[in-house]
């Protein structure tokens, strides 16, 4: 098997546990035994249980740096931001289910909470660099668009309380036009 196929299975089976028994009381043992490989095995998967989880999250940057970097030239900025970010919550409509599960893991789980909004913290410089680019700089990115970048992740983050909240009934990509609306210029 592939090795991101058993990495896909070992998380998913992760997932489950912590779902079921609770993120505090599942050990890394208690994960290897439920996946069936031994403790050094899930490790070589994942470096901490939070991985487990968060490993989900990977490349989102990257994926929504790129969609920055390919949005039309003549587009706004904001406007550039936003539908870069669809690129993350295109998995909300794949699978809400699921999508709704994750994120009320993560939201509800301090340690996983914390972990995600310290790796969502370093896709601020990724989008920032992404929006210099786009203006054709060769520069760092200018204080304005590291404060853009910003203001589009807490657009995310707002849009994504407010979905869960809502136990998915309120329609993500509604939320996130209307928090990106809140904040555009005038």
């Amino acid at each position: 098997m592939a090795r991101a196929a058993v990495r896909a299975q070992l998380a998913q089976v992760a997932f489950e546990l912590f779902c079921r028994e609770g993120f505090d009381k599942v050990t890394l043992d208690d994960l290897a035994a439920a996946a069936g490989v031994s403790r050094s095995t899930f490790l070589r998967y994942f470096g901490t249980k939070e991985d487990a989880v968060l490993g989900a999250f990977d490349g989102h940057d990257r994926r929504v740096a790129d969609a920055l970097r390919a949005r039309p030239a003549d587009e706004d900025e904001w406007t550039a931001l936003r539908h870069a970010l669809d690129t993350v919550i295109e998995r909300y409509h794949q699978d809400p289910a699921a999508a709704l599960a994750t994120t009320r893991l993560v939201r509800e789980t301090p340690a996983l909470c914390a972990r995600h909004l310290e790796k969502q913290h370093r896709w601020r410089p990724a989008l920032a660099e992404a929006l210099a680019e786009r203006s054709g700089s060769a520069e760092a990115p200018t204080l304005g668009q590291s404060v853009r970048a910003a203001a589009a992740l807490d657009c995310l983050y707002v849009a994504l309380d407010h979905w869960l909240a809502s136990e998915g009934r309120l329609d993500l990509v509604g939320l996130l036009d209307d928090a990106f609306a809140a904040l555009a210029p005038r």
